[in-house]
């Protein structure tokens, strides 16, 4: 199948994925579309994903992330979730922080020539059909490996009073106000001035526990503390601490619905909660550790979406990721989504290279694929990373477009609905295909357009700027409708074949 745009021949060269639906379905029956989230994060912290090194030409940095999110539509992925705040800077322009030297190899000096890069990636996702989300670090002020000194407008610079060093990091502390005020600051810009689809943070809280000759470094929090303490705060240090992120996660998801209703707020924790939840479970406590109690912010429901971080085995003995995936499945009272995230990243780059607990074939991550489809109210999956993707390492992406992700899927509709639904696109027929447009003139976020040929249905989701869709061979009928930004399907347009 062909589809063509307005937006010329980068969109072209997309290939559309395409299904075949049901050989046993009625020709009355327009099938329906599956609903899954299908994401990759694309990190930008120590380079990881993008750009793949600081300072590279705004032309370079633009078609290095095109790159990406045509692997990304390529590979089946509906959704990519940006890191846009590493360490307490930016990868856009912002009057509150500094630009990143990630971006641009010299903090504060904004990309040559000048250009928003998150404009460009939301426009250029949006284009494909692809959300896209913003993440952000919360507490990360600087890396153990800084490139190149701190800009003035750097927290470490202009809050130095709320700012802590541990382990070779610079964090904010978590329980000074000052640092919650600014995060909201930030995340409240970025909802405000860009059409982002979702924010979301990860599993740094406090920092993860350093040593020193066997013992662990308490984090350097006496005097926030003690004056939370003297302020009738909770003497129990471990409980403060709790409090500090949980009000800080409590206020980021009512912040931004109050901004946005539509923009999604997600998490992405460690994926083990408490040793022992589910029985015969080992590893870090991140309650203790961390001072983050995912599984009260799922009981609360201040989140949108959680996405465990499931980055183990699913034969591991002692972190099972089938255990994990249905304990966490079983805490989800209030039937938030849950969307774990799986490691890409851990997939061998040569395939010849032994299999072992961290070095894992593709074929992995299908299976966890299929064994998060197969846990009830879990309807998604989050790969860690795109680079993994965009290298299609031992074939992961391939295999992925191929099988699991061969069928197309739209995000689930969790979402408030506003406005009417879509009505019914004028659908013709055009040389070596069909057009199709929107019965108010106004462009949907996405077509759903189906084709069938005996009782055979074969289906495309495309971006709601298209209004053609090409079709090799005959064809009984096709069936186009439009998908909301809230994520509902409007009334079906149908065409015959015999209609001219």
């Amino acid at each position: 199948m062909k589809t063509r745009s307005r937006h010329g021949a980068a969109v072209l060269r997309i290939a559309a994925a395409i299904a075949v639906v049901s050989a046993t379905a009625l020709a009355a029956e327009v099938p329906a579309v599956r609903r899954e989230f299908r994401a990759a994060w694309i990190a930008t912290v120590a380079n990881i994903d993008w750009p793949s090194r600081p300072g590279l030409p705004a032309e370079t940095q633009r078609v290095e992330l095109i790159r990406l999110l045509d692997r990304a539509v390529a590979t089946g992925l509906n959704a990519v979730i940006l890191q846009i705040r590493p360490c307490a800077d930016a990868l856009y322009p912002s009057a509150l922080e500094p630009w990143s030297p990630y971006l641009t190899g010299t903090m504060g000096s904004p990309p040559e020539p000048a250009y928003d890069p998150l404009a460009f990636a939301i426009d250029e996702a949006h284009a494909r059909g692809l959300e896209l989300h913003v993440w952000f670090n919360p507490y990360r002020v600087q890396h153990t490996q800084p490139i190149g000194p701190a800009a003035p407008t750097h927290a470490s610079v202009t809050m130095p009073a709320v700012v802590r060093r541990y382990g070779g990091f610079l964090w904010f502390d978590p329980g000074e106000p000052a640092a919650a005020d600014r995060f909201m600051e930030v995340v409240l810009d970025v909802v405000r001035r860009y059409d982002v689809d979702g924010v979301h943070i990860d599993d740094y809280f406090y920092p993860y526990p350093v040593t020193a000759d066997g013992r662990e470094v308490p984090f350097p929090d006496d005097e926030s503390h003690a004056r939370a303490v003297a302020a009738g705060g909770p003497a129990d240090r471990s409980a403060w601490r709790r409090d500090n992120v949980d009000r800080l996660v409590e206020r980021m998801w009512r912040e931004v619905k109050e901004a946005k209703p539509h923009v999604l707020v997600g998490i992405s924790p460690f994926g083990i909660w408490r040793p022992g939840h589910p029985p015969g479970i080992k590893g870090l406590d991140q309650v203790a550790a961390l001072n983050a109690d995912p599984k009260r912010w799922l009981h609360e429901g201040w989140l949108d979406y959680l996405a465990p971080q499931l980055y183990w085995r699913i034969d591991a003995p002692e972190q099972g990721f089938d255990r994990l995936l249905g304990w966490w499945a079983g805490e989800n009272v209030r039937r938030r989504a849950l969307w774990p995230g799986v490691s890409a990243s851990r997939v061998r780059r040569d395939p010849a290279a032994p299999v072992t607990r961290t070095v894992w074939e593709a074929e992995e991550i299908l299976r966890q694929v299929a064994s998060i489809r197969a846990q009830t109210g879990v309807e998604g999956t989050i790969h860690f990373s795109m680079k993994a993707l965009a290298d299609d390492v031992d074939g992961v992406a391939t295999k992925l477009a191929a099988g699991p992700y061969a069928e197309p899927a739209l995000v689930p509709a969790i979402r408030p609905p506003h406005g009417p639904l879509a009505a019914a696109p004028a659908v013709a027929r055009d040389a070596g295909g069909v057009t199709f447009a929107p019965a108010d003139a106004t462009a949907p976020w996405l077509w759903v357009v189906r084709t069938r040929s005996g009782t055979t249905w074969r289906t495309v989701v495309v971006p709601g700027h298209f209004r053609y869709h090409g079709i090799d061979g005959a064809f009984d009928e096709v069936a186009v409708a439009a998908i909301t930004r809230d994520g509902r399907e409007g009334a079906v347009g149908r065409l015959p074949a015999g209609v001219p």
